[in-house]
């Protein structure tokens, strides 16, 4: 495997549950009688603890190219591949963001050296289980931990904390409203600006309870929600690696090959939903999103707000 070394050595625990598995697996047809052979290569952009990459390899994969932006989330899937017997000459990892991929440099290559075009890519966006649970990763303010966010802890980017300590007060209205649709995304900044500097998750989802009125207070989500996941789409530059990779995916793929994307918000669904419908290249497979069942919404919660959209690169384009 590709795995850089300073990657490599001990395995936390980190559990991470894949959704919509058999219906990703359903649309990349893993073995499927209509491709010119059976298997096929493919692309797993978010590798995560593996969940997906598995099973397609064991429905009949020949080979997956894995990325993902976090280490721990390499060396788990490393783990979790390596213990189902998958061999090395199966699958390649690499620590990479995305939309930083290219085919000739990171996929497999063909006897000529020219990368091979994929099969299918799939794509499942957002922050994983074992972030979330963290509380030193900084993705959530269940418990305490520093404002940090970044899906890389090692990635020269702003954090968390040098967005609400440092950033003007208009670009922190700017990304609560466009990356949290949050309605007080004004009274939130300005109660930022005036606390500043906040260290922790807990002490910035006190201050945005105290900035919204005390009815938004009672509200079915946590005021600070939006505002967590507007500051971590900001840190990683989430939806701008969206739309190179959605840009990008044509090129990467064999003619017929397919693209699915799990999205767990609106802002990520939207994104494919016009890419998908407006991009020539792309034959739409999923008119409308593809849910999870009742039954995996009840085995795994955090499901419920997944939405799978699947477009096919079209033959002539």
């Amino acid at each position: 495997m590709d795995l850089p070394k300073t990657l490599l050595g001990e395995i936390p625990l980190y559990h991470h549950e894949s959704v919509l598995t058999e219906e990703v697996v359903a649309y990349l047809q893993p073995r499927s009688s209509s491709r010119e052979r059976q298997g096929g290569t493919f692309l797993d952009v978010t590798v995560g603890g593996g969940g997906h990459s598995l099973v397609l390899l064991q429905r009949g994969a020949e080979r997956v190219v894995g990325l993902d932006r976090d280490p721990a989330a390499l060396r788990a899937a490393q783990a979790r591949l390596a213990a189902a017997g998958i061999p090395d000459s199966c699958l390649r990892l690499w620590h990479l963001n995305f939309a930083d991929f290219d085919l000739q440099q990171h996929g497999f290559r063909d006897e000529q050296g020219q990368g091979i075009p994929f099969d299918g890519i799939v794509a499942d966006l957002g922050v994983s289980s074992p972030q979330l649970d963290s509380p030193e990763r900084g993705f959530s303010f269940r418990r305490e931990g520093p404002l940090d966010m970044r899906m890389d802890p090692g990635a020269d980017l702003e954090t968390a904390a040098d967005w609400v300590n440092h950033r003007p007060v208009e670009d922190l209205i700017d990304i609560f409203t466009r990356y949290g649709e949050e309605r007080f995304a004004r009274r939130i900044a300005h109660r930022i600006e005036q606390s500043r500097p906040l260290f922790t998750t807990t002490q910035l989802a006190q201050v945005v309870c105290q900035a919204v009125p005390p009815a938004a207070r009672r509200g079915r989500i946590h005021p600070a929600t939006r505002i967590f996941q507007a500051l971590r789409i900001a840190v990683n530059r989430e939806l701008e690696a969206l739309e190179t990779l959605l840009a990008q995916a044509p090129t990467w793929l064999k003619p017929g090959g397919r693209l699915a994307v799990i999205s767990f918000h609106s802002l990520e669904d939207r994104l494919v939903k016009w890419a998908f419908r407006t991009d020539p290249r792309w034959q739409v497979l999923t008119p409308k999103p593809v849910c999870p069942s009742e039954l995996e919404q009840q085995r795994n919660p955090r499901a419920r707000s997944a939405k799978l959209r699947v477009a096919a690169r079209r033959a002539a384009l």
